[in-house]
């Protein structure tokens, strides 16, 4: 087992109890409700100082798993992990629900939570490089038009698909649109990515998973179809006909606080089976 491999299936214990916390809030203040003054009270009662750069121990996030993501990324390379309380529908990545707030929270204060490194995917077209911490989707450009999608790993062709688009996605993308669409779950932990098409015009097209050495090319052959490129939500820009997209695992990783207890298969298990 590769060192690097070893460092991915652990986790990292909180170095000690919370000082410095950055607060995260849900982009609509209303869908919080009270939930900022209350974590001010916590803090105050726990002797935390909440500030706004990226010298804090620890980043609340206050919303759900879209407001999440956006903490992620923006603490990204930082060593700052975030911990989501859940103001949200499904809420997977957070770790506390919104009503256990003040329970929750005191327990991270007190240093009672770990720290999971999340993998993310480098993307580039030959003039930019997207970094994704759920998946990377090349869709349609033109609602209700298919594209003709060629696909290949390391190099080797692997034929042509006529579908909506592809998703390629990391573990902790894969229980999102890939999800969706049909393709597998991977757990937390695993070194690999999974490249899944939406709606294909084929009895033939599976999804595939990929380790951290591959690299695929999603080439567009449509003739007059752009592909648009989505990394974890936000719209990036376009692909256009005879352009190609390259994605494999990146080098950043994320860093997602959950409280001690919890996992992934907990986690999968009250979002996806109750």
């Amino acid at each position: 087992m590769s060192t690097r491999r070893s460092e991915m299936l652990s986790t990292t214990p909180a170095s000690g109890p919370v000082t410095r916390a950055a607060v995260v809030p849900h982009g609509r203040i209303e869908r919080i409700g009270d939930a900022a003054d209350r974590l001010r009270a916590v803090a105050e009662r726990c002797g935390v100082e909440l500030v706004e750069d990226t010298s804090a121990d620890l980043a609340v996030v206050l919303g759900g798993d879209g407001t999440t993501l956006r903490a992620l990324h923006r603490y990204l390379g930082t060593e700052v992990p975030c911990l989501g309380v859940n103001f949200g529908r499904v809420g997977f990545l957070t770790s506390v629900d919104g009503g256990q707030l003040e329970a929750g929270i005191e327990q991270a204060f007190r240093g009672g939570y770990e720290v999971i490194d999340l993998p993310t995917l480098r993307g580039h077209d030959g003039l930019h490089d997207l970094v994704a911490i759920n998946d990377i989707v090349l869709t349609s450009g033109i609602l209700g038009r298919m594209v003709i999608l060629e696909w290949s790993v390391d190099g080797t062709s692997l034929g042509e698909v006529g579908c909506d688009g592809a998703i390629l996605a990391t573990p902790t993308g894969s229980t999102a649109y890939n999800l969706s669409a049909g393709g597998p779950v991977l757990a937390w932990g695993a070194d690999a990515f999974v490249l899944s098409f939406a709606s294909p015009h084929s009895l033939h097209a599976r999804s595939m998973v990929l380790g951290e050495e591959h690299r695929v090319e999603v080439h567009n052959r449509s003739d007059d179809v752009p592909l648009q490129v989505v990394q974890d939500g936000h719209t990036m820009g376009d692909v256009p006909p005879g352009g190609r997209m390259i994605v494999g695992m990146g080098e950043q990783r994320a860093q997602l606080a959950r409280l001690a207890g919890t996992s992934f298969f907990s986690r999968y298990r009250e979002t996806f089976t109750a």
